[in-house]
């Protein structure tokens, strides 16, 4: 199982200079969307100082762009940064597509399929000419240079995973416990992408190093308790017996949270994605962890 760092906002304000100190000495290197940063433009800033690592997006949602414009920014990624992207698309929050962006959100997964059936083909520089339930899409995309990113889909819910496995090259999670991976995340995909290459199996959660846990449970409870209210994440929390993130966050000393890493890999996920939460030197020690544990795994 690789180890992956999350870089950006998901870990605080963060400026150009934040992102690369951040991206130093990583392996493999993600970010999010959330409400500053472009996921992909913060990669793209982030990708010279961690020449050697692959990047990905966990997740760009993609109701607000059409999928002429994400293969188009997809594939200049890949040309800036060598073809090290992986592209990690999602349907996106509904209360925050929505509520912010005026999108309709009903139908997800049917959405979610018109747009992987257009957005694949033009990755590989393949013209689509498609008028579907949702989407118009009439044209091509051609970056001299670059290689068709992998794919990956923000799945939860059994029908997105179902179709994680059957149209995409794996999923991913967010703020998803180990017990929830390993009972329903990894076998529904596994299970849908039967005849096809082994899925990839992302899992993101926060971690924080640290001799004091009820501190740090508060603090990451504070920082990332609105997701309990989503109905997306709260059908994961409630599967897991979660009350809220800080119940599924990997926090403790070391040896507490490479115990909870090790567990993860028994889930079958194939790298987890760690967004090291605290106070400034929480998050250096965090990361510093993380990278020897890495090395470690590399190594094994």
């Amino acid at each position: 199982m690789r180890i992956g760092i999350m870089i950006g906002e998901v870990r605080g304000p963060a400026t150009a200079d934040t992102l690369r100190q951040q991206a130093t000495g990583a392996d493999s290197l993600w970010t999010a969307q959330a409400l500053g940063w472009d996921a992909l433009t913060a990669l793209t800033v982030a990708a010279p100082h961690a020449p050697r690592a692959t990047l990905g997006t966990a997740v760009v949602p993609v109701r607000q762009r059409h999928p002429l414009t994400l293969a188009g920014q997809a594939l200049s990624v890949q040309a800036a940064t060598g073809n090290r992207l992986t592209l990690g698309v999602g349907s996106g929050i509904g209360v925050m597509v929505g509520g912010m962006f005026g999108l309709p959100v009903d139908r997800p997964v049917a959405f979610m399929r018109e747009y992987l059936a257009a957005l694949l083909p033009l990755l590989h520089g393949e013209p689509v000419a498609a008028g579907g339930e949702f989407l118009t899409v009439r044209g091509t995309v051609a970056v001299p240079g670059t290689i068709p990113p992998p794919v990956l889909l923000a799945a939860l819910g059994p029908a997105m995973l179902r179709l994680a496995g059957t149209a995409a090259d794996g999923a991913i999670t967010w703020l998803t416990g180990a017990r929830t991976l390993e009972s329903h995340v990894v076998p529904t995909v596994l299970a849908a992408a039967a005849g096809r290459p082994t899925p990839r199996m992302v899992a993101g959660l926060p971690v924080c190093v640290t001799t004091d846990v009820a501190d740090a449970r508060s603090r990451l409870a504070d920082r990332f308790g609105m997701a309990a209210q989503v109905p997306e994440y709260r059908r994961v929390l409630d599967h897991e017996g979660a009350t809220g993130p800080q119940d599924v966050a990997l926090i403790g000393d070391e040896e507490t949270v490479a115990r909870q890493i090790n567990r993860l890999e028994e889930t079958g996920i194939t790298e987890f994605v760690a967004a090291p939460s605290g106070t400034e030197t929480e998050q250096h020690h965090t990361t510093a962890f993380l990278h020897h544990l890495s090395k470690q795994n590399q190594a094994s």
